[in-house]
């Protein structure tokens, strides 16, 4: 029973369920009804409005559709008009060509050839139509050949640009490279290499190129633009690379990237010290420590990205490895010469001005002029091959002649560089090579390497005397790079002389510091026996010819070569007849004040044991001056009596006068005598 009853309540709320669920259902569809006409008419309401408000607010738009379609309405049959016509035979016209003055090509693209015939057809090649149609075409020719520049064909481009007016299109040039490196940064050393030989010729055009990008590196780093920045920063990078640009660039943009790092800032700082970093390790190696200091207080401080704290590991390993595979620049790429190349120095925070007045076309008075000298210039930088080219194989005495006047204008027009730019590029690779070679070995090997005009050794042994004076100690490295010198050539040798006599003339106006360490540069060439040793001529030890400066210059240049040599060793070089000639005025012999001088100033330095042949001539000297007087004195008395003898006829007056001098005399060579019996005592 029980059973049977849980079956029967099971099943009547089973029909209990089925029924409402039937009563709901026309209630659902009913509620749905009722919210989709609600909403269609709210629909057509909102429709109703915006198209009443339409009405209200434009009544000029409804004129001009009626406008238009009444204009729709013409035109198609104008149209038909126009075909019925075309059934009828007509004689067909010449189409005319417009005259060159009358087509603006900006904007158009004209065929080579028929912008060609263009320019031919006008007849005043001063006139503003021909200028404007050779602006577009030089603007054309420069973006071709930029664009169609590579590593292979770099050496072909380059003759083929410079026959271009580069000092007209200097804006286009920069324009047109700073776009195609945007658009392909594969190819930024190509790039950097052809700016690199344009402003071997054309400074102008590369510190105005240098001055573009850096205002573009400000706006893509205000505006956050990464792609952008990541371009310019691998443009600035390759220009470091050719030199264009100074390496201080290279360090400020660092600093800047590097100062509020974040995941985009720092990625961006390691890009480019993969790209430049071999260049700044060279030239700058203390500035690319400190970069890669800040590159570790970044790391260890782990407030960045996983992704870019394994970007800075592995720039890390990267220095470990020297930099391989990150050649500063390729080998086909190295197209120009250290001493011919001009580095321009440019500053993030400069005031810079882009100088969008050279990108667009103006009429020049001088059009034909300008063209003219640009025509020699071209063909002073090409050769006689790019001018034979150009005007052909007419070979007469006219052609000739004119050459020659154009020879002899191009000497009087040549340039003379009054701010001493290579000279002060020739001292900074001095400096650089020598501050970061790691032994004077290799300081050597790479100094030797630079190519130095004649007269110019000079530079060299100047820089290196600098930089040992400007250690805080003195360093055997440039003792030992200055020896090496003096034993390859000669004519160090004699440069180093001169640098002597220069620098103890002047001692006065060095420092301590400065005055120790020059000093004991020169004891090291002379105790090697690297300089010869008649350049102590220039030195007089004299109370009166020596300072305290000059006197300490020379204590120490003797202590150190007694540490050199022993003293022994030094006594005997001093000793040595051949020198003798040269010592005389540091071991003065001419007055028995400068000998005591000397003698008491090596005593009071501690090398008093190179005065025992100034001590003994000192002893002596006394016995040395009456063997010197005897024979005077005899000619004396000579010379009275033979004029006694001729005289014959003397006063009484001058016969006492005579008598009292030979008195005097007299006495006075016993007060001389009895003056060296004491010092003889004394002694």
């Amino acid at each position: 029973m029980e059973e049977g009853e849980l079956v029967d309540k099971r099943d009547n709320r089973l029909k209990k369920g089925e029924r409402e669920q039937k009563d709901e259902s026309p209630r659902r569809l009913e509620r749905y009804r009722d919210e989709r006409r609600h909403r269609d008419e709210e629909d057509e309401r909102r429709d109703g409005r915006a198209r009443k408000r339409e009405r209200e607010s434009s009544p000029r738009r409804r004129d001009r559709n009626r406008d238009d379609d009444h204009h729709h309405r013409q035109k198609e049959k104008s149209r038909e008009e126009a075909k019925e016509e075309s059934k009828e035979e007509k004689p067909v016209a010449v189409q005319q060509m417009p005259d060159a003055g009358e087509i603006k090509t900006g904007g158009i693209y004209i065929p080579p050839h028929r912008l060609a015939q263009m320019m031919k057809d006008v007849e005043d090649k001063s006139s503003e139509q021909y200028q404007r149609l050779s602006w577009d075409a030089l603007r054309k020719s420069i973006n071709g050949l930029v664009n169609k520049v590579n590593a292979t064909n770099i050496k072909n481009i380059i003759p083929e640009l410079f026959s271009e007016n580069l000092i007209r299109g200097r804006g286009l040039f920069c324009r047109s490279c700073m776009k195609s490196q945007m658009a392909s940064p594969g190819f930024t050393d190509v790039f950097a290499a052809l700016v690199a030989v344009v402003n071997t010729k054309f400074p102008d055009v590369g510190k105005l190129l240098l001055k573009r990008i850096v205002i573009q590196l400000r706006r893509a780093y205000k505006r956050n633009d990464k792609p952008q920045l990541l371009a310019t920063t691998k443009f600035i990078a390759h220009l470091v690379n050719q030199q264009v640009a100074h390496e201080i660039i290279a360090l400020e943009l660092l600093t800047l990237l590097l100062e509020k790092p974040t995941d985009d800032s720092v990625e961006v700082a390691v890009g480019f010290v993969k790209e430049c970093g071999a260049l700044l390790q060279d030239f700058s190696p203390q500035g690319v420590h400190g970069i890669f200091e800040r590159f570790r207080s970044i790391l260890h401080e782990g407030e960045i990205d996983k992704r870019v704290q394994f970007l800075i590991e592995g720039l890390f390993a990267t220095r470990k490895a020297k930099f391989q595979g990150f050649p500063a620049i390729r080998p086909e790429l190295d197209l120009v010469e250290q001493e011919d190349q001009f580095t321009h120095e440019v500053s993030l925070e400069d005031e810079i001005d882009w100088e969008t007045n050279l990108d667009v076309f103006k009429p020049n008075p001088q059009f034909l002029e300008d063209e003219k000298a640009y025509e020699d210039l071209k063909r002073n930088i090409l050769g006689d091959e790019s001018s034979d080219d150009e005007q052909g194989s007419d070979a007469s005495s006219e052609d000739e002649d004119e050459e020659e006047s154009e020879e002899d204008d191009e000497e009087s027009m040549r340039i003379k560089d009054e701010t001493e730019t290579n000279l002060v590029n020739l001292r900074r690779t001095i400096y650089l090579t020598i501050m970061s070679s790691v032994d004077f070995e290799e300081a050597g090997h790479k100094l030797l390497k630079i190519k130095l005009e004649p007269g110019q050794e000079m530079e060299l042994c100047i820089m290196l005397l600098e930089c040992c004076s400007q250690e805080r100690t003195y360093l055997r490295y440039y003792g030992l790079l200055g020896q090496r010198f003096c034993m390859i050539n000669k004519v160090y040798q004699e440069n180093f002389e001169k640098c002597f006599v220069q620098q103890y003339s002047m001692i006065h106006r060095l420092e301590t510091n400065k005055l120790r360490n020059v000093a004991k540069f020169f004891a090291h060439l002379l105790g090697t026996y690297a300089l010869p040793w008649h350049v102590l001529a220039y030195i007089h030890l004299t109370e009166e010819n020596t300072t305290s400066s000059s006197r300490i210059f020379i204590k120490i240049l003797f202590q150190e070569l007694s540490e050199h040599l022993g003293i022994r060793l030094l006594n005997e070089r001093l000793n040595d007849p051949t020198m003798q000639d040269s010592l005389e005025s540091i071991f003065p012999k001419d007055n028995p004040k400068n000998t005591r001088f000397a003698i008491n100033f090596f005593t009071s330095i501690g090398l008093g044991g190179i005065t025992e042949s100034l001590r003994e001539y000192l002893k002596n000297m006394p016995r040395l001056i009456m063997q010197q007087q005897k024979p005077i004195s005899e000619s004396d008395d000579d010379s009275g009596s033979s004029t006694a003898s001729s005289s014959g006829e003397s006063s009484s007056d001058s016969d006492s006068s005579s008598g009292s001098e030979s008195d005097s005399s007299s006495s006075d060579e016993s007060n001389r005598r009895a003056r060296h019996s004491k010092r003889r005592k004394r002694n």
